[in-house]
C-alpha cells in the first residue's frame, strides 16, 4: 500500500517517513518512535492482508498516547473490517476480526477532532493530502507561540 502514497508525496515534494526498512536494526525503533512522537500527520493503515495482532495493539496504544501528548497533530486511521480469504486460520481469523471491530468502535467513540477514520486507502491518501497544507501552516505559525521557542 505504501508505494502509491510515497509516489504521490514525492511528486508533490511532501516529506514522509517509511518505517519499513530492508535490514531492520534496534536503532530503527528509536527513529520510528521519534517520528510517531513528532510528525504532524500520522497514518495507521491496518489492511486485510494480515491478521495484524501487533498492528492493532500498536494502533490503539500509539494513538491514545500520541493524542494525549499533542493534539496539534493529525491521525488518519484505517482498519479493514474484513480479512483476505487467504488468511484461513480460523482461530487467528476470529481473534483478528474481533480486535478490528473493537479498535474501530473504540476509536469512533473517542470523537477526537484530530483523528480521522477512513474506510479505504484511497480515502487515507486523500485526507492526508488535504491535511498537509494545514500541517505546514501550523508549523509556520508555531514560531509565534512562546511555548514553541524551545523547539
Amino acid at each position: 500500500w505504501r508505494n502509491p502514497f510515497m509516489e504521490k508525496y514525492t511528486s508533490l515534494s511532501i516529506p514522509f517517513f517509511n518505517p519499513q526498512v530492508k535490514d531492520w536494526k534496534p536503532e530503527d525503533a528509536v527513529i520510528e518512535a521519534q517520528h510517531l512522537a513528532e510528525d504532524p500527520i500520522i497514518l495507521f493503515p491496518v489492511t486485510n492482508e494480515t491478521y495484524a495482532g501487533g498492528s492493532l495493539a500498536e494502533t490503539g496504544f500509539s494513538i491514545l498516547q500520541a493524542v494525549r501528548l499533542d493534539d496539534r497533530r493529525e491521525f488518519v486511521i484505517m482498519v479493514s473490517k474484513d480479512l483476505s480469504e487467504e488468511l484461513n486460520d480460523q482461530v487467528a481469523r476470529k481473534e483478528s476480526l474481533r480486535a478490528r471491530a473493537l479498535v474501530n468502535e473504540h476509536l469512533r467513540k473517542l470523537r477526537l477532532p484530530n483523528v480521522y477514520l477512513v474506510d479505504n486507502l484511497e480515502e487515507m491518501l486523500d485526507i492526508s493530502l488535504r491535511l498537509y497544507p494545514t500541517a505546514v501552516l501550523r508549523e509556520e505559525l508555531s514560531t509565534f507561540n512562546p511555548h514553541n521557542k524551545a523547539r
